[in-house]
């Protein structure tokens, strides 16, 4: 993508989402490195091995994807997403990965110094790390452990990362275990040694074992003059500050729509079948399933066949009434919440409906009455529907209350019920008053970026036509 006179962003994409993301980045002007065999078929593109701007592959869940790039890069894949799917969520992390930073310390245990680098963020330096235990301000960089999380891990030990070497504080030189010519070592390790700049050491990436020695000594001057102005901004720079940029993170949810949208995307490109990227995201025998089908798709079969004979296969995969299934209550921050199991009473194509006994006792905030261990929750919901109405019984069978939780349509795995909680409740009291819960929560998840206004306005309609289906008649 071309933007004020920069280059084209190039992107390299793994995963089960491949086809359908290279389609869309594509269409909006990036370029695919690296790309594979099937891919390079698909949409007719050639070997290209420049270094990717953007590297995107799937979460270990299937849930969607990490993306590690330049700013510009994931800034412009979050504005595609959220202008192309319907319920996408996306979380950014504000932190620069392998970003460095002039940070205050503002507290310490035994595990370490607990540094505040700005944007609300305060990371972890490991006790062993620390040489003066009085230190007001640290020059820290962002480790690549637990990207994503709330507390980030930081190091004293800074490292200045290019394309195809990393410059080491205080190290020696060092080559890439992954490039095995013992010629290709010998010559990159000679060269490290003769580029090096002071009290700092070369390690030579994967990348560098195809590159010309111009390209490379091009590359060490370029970050030994970061290393110059890293020595200068920890001299002029407070704190906190990012003294040099690294790369950015960004996790994206592909909830219901997100996935019929790039079955979608994946059609135009490939035969695919409908419900092909859930189907994916179940793992296992489900997706092995579907490779098969889709194979018999490539080779002519006709495509109602295929699915027949692939819901045939699946089919027991899959829950059915009164099987026991667990409850994953995503929220929009990432965190999964497990409700516990339940035992679904009604799934077909009309609705589902599944029951949960409350084991601890607590507080039904919403309804503003108590909770009990053997209440009895009794949740109701359509496949494609924005909500789901839950109605919370006593062991004596009295209604205690309504929530209709407002979120992204339900999938139906085949060990359990998924969906991400858009903030916002309806309640309706044992009395019948009904009240609207918790818009600030949403206003805030737009503010932070995790969903679109599109998607933020969608909510608040489906909130506001559930609210009045609800709303006492006079």
């Amino acid at each position: 993508m071309k933007g004020e006179g920069d280059k084209i962003l190039r992107a390299n994409v793994r995963g089960i989402y491949t086809t359908a993301l290279t389609k869309l980045l594509l269409e909006n002007g990036f370029e695919i490195v690296n790309p594979s065999l099937a891919i390079k078929r698909r949409f007719g593109l050639h070997d290209n091995f420049a270094p990717p701007d953007l590297k995107i592959k799937d979460r270990y869940d299937l849930q969607g994807v990490r993306v590690l790039g330049t700013l510009k890069a994931v800034n412009n894949l979050y504005f595609i997403l959220q202008s192309c799917l319907d319920d996408v969520i996306t979380r950014r992390w504000l932190v620069s990965v392998d970003g460095v930073y002039r940070g205050n310390v503002v507290d310490s245990d035994e595990y370490g110094v607990y540094v505040d680098v700005g944007n609300g963020f305060i990371g972890r330096v490991p006790r062993s790390e620390i040489t003066y235990a009085n230190e007001k301000q640290l020059t820290v960089q962002v480790e690549r452990k637990r990207i994503g999380a709330k507390q980030p891990i930081l190091t004293t030990n800074l490292k200045i990362v290019g394309n195809y070497a990393i410059l080491a504080q205080n190290s020696k030189v060092g080559v890439s275990l992954k490039i095995r010519d013992l010629h290709k070592r010998a010559e990159l390790y000679a060269l490290g040694k003769s580029l090096a700049p002071d009290g700092w050491g070369i390690i030579w990436r994967e990348t560098s074992a195809d590159q010309p020695k111009e390209i490379l000594e091009n590359e060490i001057k370029m970050l030994a003059n970061k290393v110059s102005t890293l020595k200068e901004k920890m001299v002029s720079e407070g704190a906190p500050a990012l003294l040099i940029e690294g790369l950015y993170f960004m996790d994206v949810e592909f909830p219901y729509f997100s996935k019929k949208c790039m079955d979608k995307l994946r059609t135009s490109a490939a035969p695919t079948l409908d419900g092909h990227h859930f189907y994916k995201s179940c793992g296992g025998k489900v997706s092995s399933a579907l490779e098969m089908a889709e194979r018999l798709l490539e080779e002519g079969e006709a495509k109602e066949n295929v699915e027949k004979s692939l819901r045939e296969q699946i089919l027991y995969e899959f829950p059915e009434e009164d099987s026991v299934v667990d409850i994953e209550h995503v929220k929009l921050s990432g965190t999964v919440f497990h409700l516990g199991q339940a035992t679904i009473e009604a799934l077909n194509d009309k609705e589902l409906k599944f029951k949960r006994i409350i084991r601890s006792d607590g507080f039904y905030d919403g309804i503003g009455v108590e909770k009990e261990a053997g209440d009895t929750a009794l949740s109701e919901t359509k496949l494609g529907e924005w909500h789901i109405t839950t109605k919370y019984f006593s062991s004596d069978g009295e209604l205690k209350g309504t929530y209709i939780n407002l979120n992204t349509p339900v999938e139906v795995y085949p060990h359990a019920i998924r969906y991400v909680d858009l903030e916002v409740d309806v309640c309706i009291k044992p009395n019948g008053s009904v009240q609207v819960l918790d818009v600030e929560k949403l206003e805030k998840a737009l503010e932070n970026g995790f969903i679109s206004k599109r998607l933020f306005e969608t909510v608040k309609e489906k909130a506001n036509i559930v609210a009045h289906q609800n709303f006492p008649s006079e």
